[in-house]
């Protein structure tokens, strides 16, 4: 293999791209929008910066190795600057829980929900790190492309009840109801129900306590211009703006791709970082194999949606810390409408992101730059008018926030708007809107998430959120690892 295409320039994308164009494949990089990040998209609106998300970077020497692969480095494209608090966590009933790895902090933190549940933290963190161990070091940048490696992963995945939830475990180590949405919360973040996705996920924890929680300076989508910049430092190509339509194939091999503008290019392989439903169902419609495959991913669950709303306001807000997650006055309950039911809440529990806190210039002088996040079903299973639906929705989140935390927000807006299902399906063509594509439950995790290379073309690869390990920066970061280490060896081979 001496040339390859790379569909999508997503975290997962570009990381692949990287990866490729570093060991010598004259690797192309195609994306639909008008400019590169996929979720990680980037808006300028009235003088502020608001990011799409994602904006929680964890585990940065996934990152650093992308640059280290040809002896560069990350500092000299990107600023990462660390967060802490981690998270602000808070309740209707005004308790706050700063959630943070400098450990007699975080005792204390603990303390004040419940001293005896001290030793029992403890004892998940110990939990935290086995999984940490076994899940992400072992196999989160392993590709499991038969069911015989997945047969070699099940001693470990049965040692760590990996049938059990998160919140299930986590509630085996602690008492406080309090502290175990605090350690449950996290896989959320990548699209899966703390009550249902597997006790595996708590390795997030460990993660994030070795690792730290980062920023970008200048926004999440400052990463992802660095990586560009990377990428096209090393010879790699980009086209901007001029979706794929269709994958070509001859026989069971890929051969190319034909974009919107009517582009084409022939390739020794192509990698797709777009939705997995999409890439079947419409890139590859024309194929048996993509009808059969986009036959067999509409039988499965995908991960809900979000609603984002995105607002500039007059004044600095000190007090408000970079992240913050407020919980609404259910937990289990809420979760079942989303994920379950299909219901649009009365209540809601929100991740706030406040990135002015840390880099001022993302906002005008004496201004700040604020996102809301509430997650939502995904289309399929709310099949509502989202124009219709989304000002109301947006309105009701703002009222929160004036009431619970931001006093006099409504006076000091300078500039909103929001961000719904029915966006992530036009913008990302992501499947039924979802905004993590399948979800992360144990039956559709390594083995059966769609394969990093598929099993009938294999000249085919996926990174990304839809495929082995899953979503999040570094999930699709160890993805673009697994597919590179696969399509490295073809190219050996």
């Amino acid at each position: 293999m001496k040339t390859a295409a790379v569909i999508g320039a997503g975290f997962g994308g570009l990381a692949l791209a990287i990866r490729l164009q570093s060991a010598g494949v004259a690797t192309t990089l195609i994306e639909a929008r008008d400019k590169p990040g996929g979720r990680a998209y980037v808006w300028e609106r009235d003088g502020f910066t608001f990011d799409a998300g994602p904006t929680v970077i964890t585990d940065p020497d996934c990152l650093k190795q992308l640059w280290a692969l040809s002896g560069h480095n990350l500092a000299d494209d990107v600023t990462l600057m660390p967060v802490s608090p981690f998270y602000r966590l808070n309740w209707p009933d005004g308790t706050n829980f700063d959630y943070s790895n400098d450990d007699p902090a975080l005792m204390r933190e603990i303390a004040k929900l419940d001293p005896a549940d001290i030793a029992g933290y403890k004892r998940f963190l110990d939990y935290s790190a086995g999984v940490y161990r076994e899940g992400y070091e072992k196999l989160g940048h392993v590709a499991f492309l038969d069911f015989s490696s997945m047969i070699r992963a099940a001693p470990a995945l049965a040692k760590y009840q990996a049938w059990r939830s998160v919140y299930s475990m986590v509630s085996s180590f602690v008492k406080s109801e309090k502290l175990r949405e605090a350690l449950s919360f996290h896989t959320l973040l990548v699209g899966g129900n703390p009550m249902a996705t597997s006790a595996i996920y708590a390795l997030i924890h460990k993660l994030e306590k070795d690792g730290g929680v980062w920023f970008a300076k200048g926004g999440t989508n400052a990463l992802v211009r660095g990586m560009v910049t990377h990428f096209e430092r090393l010879g790699g190509t980009m086209r901007i703006g001029d979706p794929v339509v269709e994958i070509e194939t001859l026989g069971d091999r890929a051969t190319g791709v034909r974009t919107q503008s009517g582009w084409r290019g022939d390739f020794d392989a192509v990698a797709s970082n777009g939705d997995i439903m999409h890439t079947y169902r419409d890139l590859l419609g024309h194929t048996p194999r993509g009808k059969k495959a986009a036959q067999k991913l509409e039988r499965k669950s995908f991960s809900p949606s979000l609603f984002v709303v995105h607002f500039g306001i007059r004044g600095r807000w000190p007090g408000i810390p970079h992240h913050m997650i407020l919980f609404g006055p259910r937990y289990g309950g809420l979760l079942k409408d989303i994920y379950d039911n299909g219901v649009l809440s009365e209540d809601f529990s929100l991740y706030l992101h406040h990135p002015t806190i840390s880099d001022p210039s993302m906002a005008p002088e004496g201004c700040s730059t604020f996102y809301a996040l509430a997650p939502v079903p995904h289309m399929g299973k709310l099949p509502i008018d989202w124009a219709e639906v989304g000002p109301g929705y947006a309105n009701r989140i703002l009222d929160h926030l004036e009431a619970r935390l931001i006093p006099g927000l409504r006076e000091r807006l300078v500039t909103s708007f929001y961000y719904t299902p029915a966006d992530f399906g036009r913008d990302l063509s992501a499947h039924l809107g979802s905004a993590f594509s399948l979800e992360p439950v144990l039956t559709q995790s390594a083995w059966f998430r769609t394969h990093n290379r598929d099993d009938v073309i294999p000249n085919l690869y996926f990174v990304g959120a839809g495929t082995h390990p899953g979503a999040g920066i570094p999930g699709v970061v160890g993805s673009a690892r697994a597919t590179a280490g696969l399509m490295l060896e073809e190219q050996r081979g």
